[in-house]
């Protein structure tokens, strides 16, 4: 298997702007928490050691997932793990809608992932991939449940892709 970064993997193209959003954020939280701190007179080493624990807090919470893809494999990375999951041997895609939209993939060896679903529709080399896989998994006869979840999701994602192009190129 192949690491995020080499030649055959794809991933997601804006999780380094995203990482440098979260980074930002987290800094002008201290800074601001630093200045009101020290307006007031109350900076001491105690609470400036609080606040650049509750900055790096708040950039670890803001940290995207970092997702990438492979033949034959989906791959989500957080901080703290990485989670993988064979898409060429998929058993079960659920998708969770509500505040926070979520697919759930399940594999033939007991692995389980959670994904948001944007990430695939702004990365078009992701989808292949787990398109390629999926299409793996209906033809072995593993995939039992969530079929027509990735059907909905790649018609969304291809429809998305056509207005794009449209838009791109002044037809619509």
């Amino acid at each position: 298997m192949r690491r995020s970064g080499t030649p055959g993997t794809a991933g997601d193209r804006h999780w380094y702007g995203s990482v440098r959003l979260a980074v930002g954020c987290a800094a002008l939280f201290g800074t601001l928490a630093f200045l009101v701190d020290w307006d007031a007179g109350t900076l001491t080493a105690p609470r400036a050691l609080l606040w650049t624990a509750l900055s790096a807090a708040v950039c670890v919470v803001l940290l995207p997932q970092r997702v990438s893809a492979g033949p034959g494999w989906l791959a989500v990375r957080t901080p703290w793990r990485r989670r993988l999951v064979h898409t060429d041997a998929l058993t079960a895609v659920r998708q969770y809608d509500g505040v926070s939209s979520h697919l759930v993939l399940r594999d033939v060896h007991g692995h389980r992932l959670e994904l948001d679903p944007r990430v695939l529709a702004a990365n078009p080399l992701l989808w292949h991939e787990l398109d390629t896989g999926v299409r793996r998994s209906l033809a072995r006869g593993t995939l039992r449940h969530g079929a027509d979840v990735l059907d909905r999701l790649g018609h969304r994602i291809d429809g998305e892709a056509a207005r794009a192009v449209l838009r791109a190129s002044g037809l619509s």
